[in-house]
């Protein structure tokens, strides 16, 4: 997947003097590309040879999930200056770039998706997955939530409701589409479901890993005080029973898939499912 992001960088050439270079900056930068894995993990297991055309729609997915980081580190939301071991956009150069930034990589995820080596009903349907998820009924309205609300309590069925939005469902979306593209539409519906229980672990466990020092997690830390959080809102003590809770269905739900998804995905989830604890 890193060569694939490589070969695939955007080409902005123009006088400016950092533009490109600032496009492609937090894609170098590296991350865990998990939700990227997640996609080719479904399709691994269904279609090995599918696996080089696939990587279009996971870094597409990508994509959108570094864009998105880098507006939820922009001074007027979270106001980071550390991102995945690197300062942040609006540190190294300056806010507007930031803004610009994530705005091209969001456009140009969907230039990517729109050229994948995929029949073209699958890349339709890839498109209104990832655009229904990552759009004003998924991510972007679980980070209107979480910045409108900043300094204002919410109860828990709203916390959970904002954390699948604007985390659940991007992940959620990476299983899916990676059915879809294996032409098993009729696993897609239990893995998005899946998606969704794994994408509020990695929420819970992201408001833990907040308390950790920056050298330990390569981003700003400490800045979710004012936010709503599982640990602001229940403590840390049940924030972490709350995430062992919901690993050990993910763990029941994964033992329930065939042999294959079965074996790929535990093969990614493994070092994943219990973070909180180490």
């Amino acid at each position: 997947m890193e060569e694939f992001i490589k070969q695939n960088l955007i080409k902005a050439k123009s006088f400016h003097p950092h533009f490109e270079k600032a496009l492609n900056e937090m894609l170098l930068a590296g991350g865990k590309r998990f939700r990227p894995k997640l996609l080719l993990a479904v399709v691994k297991a269904y279609n090995p040879l599918l696996i080089d055309n696939a990587k279009y729609a996971a870094f597409a997915i990508e994509l959108i999930h570094t864009y998105s980081l880098i507006h939820d580190d922009l001074p007027s939301m979270d106001n980071a200056s550390l991102r995945r071991g690197h300062p942040t956009l609006h540190i190294t150069y300056d806010e507007v770039t930031a803004i610009l930034v994530g705005d091209a990589l969001n456009t140009y995820a969907f230039e990517v998706l729109s050229k994948a080596p995929l029949h073209n009903d699958v890349k339709v349907e890839l498109i209104k997955i990832l655009s229904e998820n990552a759009g004003p009924n998924g991510m972007v309205l679980g980070q209107a939530i979480d910045c409108y609300f900043e300094n204002e309590k919410l109860n828990l069925d709203e916390l959970k409701f904002l954390h699948l939005n604007k985390t659940g469902k991007l992940i959620a979306a990476s299983l899916k589409m990676g059915a879809i593209i294996v032409n098993k539409n009729d696993l897609a519906e239990k893995l998005y479901d899946f998606g969704l229980k794994l994408g509020l672990l990695f929420q819970i466990q992201d408001d833990l890993l907040d308390l950790l020092d920056e050298s330990k997690t390569g981003k700003s830390s400490g800045i979710d005080i004012n936010k709503n959080t599982f640990v602001t809102l229940v403590g840390e003590k049940e924030a972490i029973e709350k995430a062992d809770k919901v690993a050990k269905e993910i763990e029941k739900e994964l033992n329930s898939f065939d042999e294959n998804l079965k074996k790929e995905l535990k093969t990614l989830l493994e070092r994943y499912l219990y973070r909180h604890k180490n």
